[in-house]
């Protein structure tokens, strides 16, 4: 065995990578060690360019400088992994760990009656084996026989308590023995002329074991980087400029630390790091960063599955969900380009309007003989594509991917993905760069649910690495992947107790001591680890720590290294961490209220108006000029959720139907009866889900005996149906050629005190107090009754006088109409005045919007008028 020597690192002494080029060239020629042919290893890929350089600039010979990882890689790939072996690929092992339960006899229908709880364990057994087989690789080959049967005795499986947890962790061990043998094995043959490891954040296990295992006659170095583990803040914050923020909460933390790393590139500090302590927090800093056209190189990436191209990927899955609906389908549909489809842009964007029109809300419902041919025929495309993808209900993972990578050809998506840096690493996370490979997953049948949960995992667990912006001044960074790089400033956010210096989670089926003794890091290996790699940061001119107060309210202590480093600064006499300020821009920005808008439409005016349109000009001119004259109105959701519209035009369909087919009145339990069968032949023909639809069925049942009994009380009356759902278009001369249009709910014949009266019925499922109040105190603000009082007596058959009720349904107490008394006048009134108004309008008349009362609460077009920015006398007036 080769002895070691351990020389340490000064970090007086400048750029720590000339120092260390310094201390190992002054090492090799004391003993004589031809430089060109020693071996250096690194701790991460990000240190070879920075050692590379050190020796360029001293001038000597330069070793081979690598990492474990790098050098094993030149001397040949590692050998692929048989059937059921370790693949390292966390998706693809968890379907091999699966297997592997649903084979151990103990396990048998655990999967059916506990799935969550097989699924942790899958997900334990997984991690286990992984850290178990990192170890063994560590170890020298000739060694790792001992290596297993020690482990097998550590983990002898006990009775009792933990025993479940034991022979999880031992099945773990096994598979772990079976794996195939790493690249890094070939390292343990290699005769350099020296072995020189250079040390950050504790000792690695590979470079310390092929340090050990060297023959006698190779001489071995450590550089020892790290400061003293006993003692790790002693000396080695006081060349440093470091400071503290105490933020409010995770926004105002963010903020800061983007401002931070502003105020740090305007002061000349290139490059600067950015740790990555709180995954969430750095890419909301990102995005900030991003406003100001910060290029940023980022070493960590962030979830595949937030990307884009895994989108495209899960929406199509999700269309193919045997409970999809429209709106699973659109989102689908828009993210394709369709080749296969001639024009299919249009195609769709009529599809759209169709499915919305006719709330088509799921795809059962959708009438393809309905649509016009270019979106029947994309319509039809898209199902067959779909109907292929779930054809097998069982099937092996690697047909599953088969399949659905020639569904997304066949959509004109697969071609994206491939163009796309994220997509191929989307390609890759999936195993879909050759539509499928062969023997993926291995031969067992899953489900398609199996399979889309599978995908999930797979984006879940990969992470995307995008490309290296030209020129970029910020690195995010890990914390231990900062050490040893000349960063000219430093910006930590999340020095708080929860993400820096806090205990970790142990291994999920080993304990601590078990661990330690596999070779595995323990809690508090991890820990000292850490601490190492934030002593590190220390050694940087500027770092900025932030941290947050508050964590969704929960109060939050500063980290305890930051309290270590504290104490360290008290003891060696230097003054406290300074608090940092804000280091945001303070803008001053004078008051700009927007003008109250004045539109002029004379060339829009429409062809026709409804009784909203007419209610909208009425209660806000600006209103029925970006509603109805732009036709700027939200599109309609396709949703599964019943709403308060789809309940009024159900209750609409049911009553037109009962009394279209009434006929003569018949006893009250019979007419209860029969309205009740029409309800439920509606509900299903409108295919309205009927759990969804439970709370309005429920106030349907309690008002329907109470709609027989008016009903009845009205036939002794002599009022007598007539029609229902009729539509009408009149056109008044005073709206010189523009139609009025509308649908009555209802038509009835009352009597009269000169005979029979024509008496509308307009249904209201809301409540009628604001009606009620409205035609007592003020019956000319109404605008619906009159509105269809018009069209009505405009038509060759109406009668002579005309009576109008609202029928309020959902009254807790009896039926009450409430009648408009003046709704002939009104009728005339709402003709003259809206005729007056669209020969102004016509004119050239502007449209302003009015900003008054309760028009202004709930009106979609508020965020167009921009009502609360106008000028406060203004607002006010």
């Amino acid at each position: 065995m080769a002895s070691i020597a351990e020389l340490g690192l000064d970090f007086a002494a400048g750029d720590a990578w000339s120092e260390i080029a310094r201390i190992v060239s002054a090492w090799s020629a004391d003993r004589g060690v031809e430089a060109r042919d020693a071996i250096v290893i690194v701790p991460f890929a990000q240190h070879l360019p920075l050692a590379r350089r050190a020796w360029g600039r001293a001038g000597v010979w330069m070793p081979r400088i690598e990492t474990t990882q790098t050098l094993a890689r030149s001397l040949g790939p590692e050998a692929p992994p048989q059937e059921a072996q370790l693949c390292f690929d966390v998706a693809l092992d968890r379907l091999a760990a699966r297997r592997l339960l649903r084979a151990q006899r103990w396990t048998e229908g655990w999967a059916r009656s506990d799935p969550r709880g097989f699924d942790n364990a899958v997900a334990a057994l997984v991690t286990t084996a992984h850290a178990v087989a990192r170890a063994a690789r560590a170890i020298a080959p000739e060694e790792r026989p001992a290596y297993w049967n020690r482990a097998r005795s550590l983990l002898a499986v006990p009775t009792g308590p933990g025993a479940a947890e034991r022979t999880l962790a031992r099945i773990a061990l096994e598979w772990a023995a079976a794996s195939a043998a790493p690249a890094t094995d070939a390292l343990f043959d290699l005769r350099p002329a020296a072995w020189i490891v250079v040390q950050a954040g504790g000792a690695d296990p590979l470079a310390r074991n092929l340090l050990a295992s060297a023959p006698a006659g190779i001489p071995c170095l450590v550089v020892d980087t790290d400061p003293d583990p006993a003692d790790p803040f002693a000396g080695v914050s006081g060349g440093s400029r470091i400071s503290v923020a105490a933020c409010i909460d995770f926004e105002d933390e963010a903020q800061r630390t983007a401002a931070q790393v502003l105020a740090d590139l305007q002061a000349g500090a290139q490059p600067v790091a950015l740790i990555a302590q709180d995954r969430l927090l750095t890419r909301r800093v990102r995005a900030l960063l991003a406003r100001r056209d910060v290029p940023v190189q980022d070493e960590t990436g962030w979830k595949l599955s937030t990307t884009r191209a895994a989108a495209s990927v899960a929406v199509l899955l999700g269309a193919a969900r045997r409970d999809a609906n429209s709106d699973d389908w659109l989102d689908w549909l828009k993210g394709c380009t369709w080749p296969g489809v001639a024009g299919a842009s249009a195609a769709l964007r009529r599809l759209e309007v169709a499915l919305r029109r006719r709330a088509w809300g799921y795809p059962a419902s959708v009438d393809a003989n309905e649509l016009d041919s270019e979106a029947a025929r994309l319509w039809q495309f898209a199902r067959e594509l779909v109907e292929r993808l779930r054809a097998v209900r069982m099937q092996s993972l690697d047909r599953w991917l088969a399949a659905t990578a020639a569904a997304l050809d066949a959509c004109g998506t697969l071609d994206a993905l491939r163009a796309d840096d994220a997509g191929r690493q989307v390609l890759a996370a999936l195993h879909l760069q050759d539509h499928g490979e062969a023997g993926v997953g291995g031969a067992d049948a899953m489900s398609f649910e199996d399979f889309e949960a599978w995908v999930d995992g797979a984006l879940e667990d990969g992470s995307y690495l995008p490309a290296v912006p030209l020129g970029a001044a910020v690195v995010v960074t890990p914390l231990e992947r900062a050490m040893l790089r000349p960063f000219a400033a430093v910006v930590l956010a999340g020095a708080d107790e929860k993400r820096l210096g806090a205990v970790g989670s142990p291994q999920p089926l080993l304990g601590d001591r078990v661990a330690e003794q596999l070779g595995i890091a323990s809690v508090a290996q991890r820990r000292d680890a850490e601490t190492l790699a934030f002593t590190q940061l220390l050694h940087a001119p500027k770092v900025s720590l932030l941290r947050r107060l508050d964590d969704r309210g929960e109060a939050l202590a500063p980290s305890p290294l930051l309290e270590r480093l504290q104490l360290a600064r008290a003891r060696e006499g230097l003054p406290e961490i300074d608090a940092a300020g804000d280091a945001g821009e303070e803008r001053e920005l004078a008051a700009a209220p927007v003008a109250r808008p004045l539109p002029r439409a004379a060339a829009l005016l429409p062809t026709r108006l409804s009784a909203s349109a007419c209610e909208a000009l009425r209660a806000c001119p600006y209103r029925f000029f970006a509603l109805r004259l732009l036709d700027l109105r939200e599109p309609d959701e396709l949703d599964d959720e019943v709403e308060k519209r789809d309940y009024g035009s159900w209750l609409h369909a049911v009553l037109y139907r009962f009394h279209a087919t009434r006929g003569e009145p018949r006893p009250g339990p019979d007419e209860l009866d029969r309205l009740l069968c029409i309800s439920r032949d509606v509900l299903h023909e409108m295919n309205l889900d009927a759990a969804a639809f439970l709370p309005f069925d429920a106030t349907f049942a309690r008002f329907a005996p109470r709609y027989i009994e008016w009903l009845h009380e009205r036939d002794a009356s002599g009022a007598r149906w007539l029609d229902g759902e009729r539509e009408l278009i009149a056109r008044p001369p005073e709206w010189a050629g523009i139609e009025m249009f509308g649908r009555l709910d209802r038509v009835d014949s009352v009597p009269g005190a000169d005979g029979p009266v024509t008496q509308l019925v307009d249904y209201k499922t809301g409540s009628a107090e604001p009606l009620r109040t409205t035609l007592a105190r003020e019956p000319q603000e109404d605008t619906q009754l009159p509105f269809y009082a018009a069209l009505m007596a405009a038509q060759s058959d109406a009668g002579s006088s005309l009576r109008a009720i609202y029928l309020p349904l959902d009254e807790r107490d009896a039926i009450k109409p409430v009648e408009h008394l003046e709704v002939e006048a009104g009728a005339r009134r709402l003709v003259a005045g809206v005729g007056a108004e669209l020969e102004r309008i016509r004119a050239g008349a502007a449209l302003p919007a009015l900003g008054e009362g309760r028009a202004c609460t709930y009106c979609a077009a508020r965020g167009l008028c921009r009502r609360d920015q106008w000028p406060v006398e203004e607002a006010a007036a």
